[in-house]
């Protein structure tokens, strides 16, 4: 029994570099048994006590073939393709997979609507936000059902490697006048 319920076997891919980095300290906090899939590149000795599974979503999923986990989360596909081998290696493998996509995944933001899983997704097969648009469809035809889609807006925080976030508190606390994008009224949010 883990401290929030029963023990789950979860499988994470990535989850050495940034996201999913802390979504495997908080599985294993609450007493989760945690695999990762992973090239090894980034961050290879963390989590010694980790189950860690070699491969390559692009190329090399037989690591995963034949193992079973009752849920899947997945912080970094961001192509159709890899997503339908994915889904093809872990097919009645798993419980539940949840993919964290992204905000750019929408077709745009008019003013005055609400987003939610209603709204219209991005068309084309072309760059960030379409491609993850996609990389859901593919989940929800293997996993219907099966699969949660989360679009986050901007995620910062520790081990980000982007310096998308951390650049902004260093330079302000340097003082004097700072350069900032965009219209000063215009609210922005983050996911810490």
């Amino acid at each position: 029994q883990g401290a929030f319920g029963p023990s789950m076997k979860i499988l994470v891919l990535g989850g050495t570099i940034f996201l999913g980095r802390h979504v495997v300290e908080s599985a294993l906090a609450r007493g989760h048994t945690v695999t990762l899939f992973n090239r090894g590149r980034h961050n290879p000795n963390l989590f010694p006590k980790v189950e860690k599974l070699r491969g390559d979503r692009d190329c090399d999923l037989s690591a995963l073939s034949g193992r079973r986990f009752d849920a899947v989360i997945d912080t970094s596909t961001y192509a159709p393709e890899q997503a339908r081998g994915i889904a093809k290696i872990l097919d009645r493998q798993i419980e539940h997979y949840t993919f964290i996509s992204s905000v750019s995944a929408y077709a745009g933001f008019s003013a005055g609507r609400s987003y939610d899983e209603t709204a219209l997704l991005a068309k084309g097969n072309d760059g960030y936000g379409p491609l993850k648009a996609r990389s859901e469809e593919a989940f929800e035809a293997a996993f219907s059902g099966r699969v949660t889609h989360l679009r986050p807006g901007l995620i910062v925080g520790p081990h980000d490697p982007t310096d998308r976030f951390t650049y902004w508190p260093r330079r302000i606390a340097q003082g004097g006048d700072v350069l900032a994008p965009g219209r000063p009224e215009r609210p922005i949010q983050f996911i810490d």
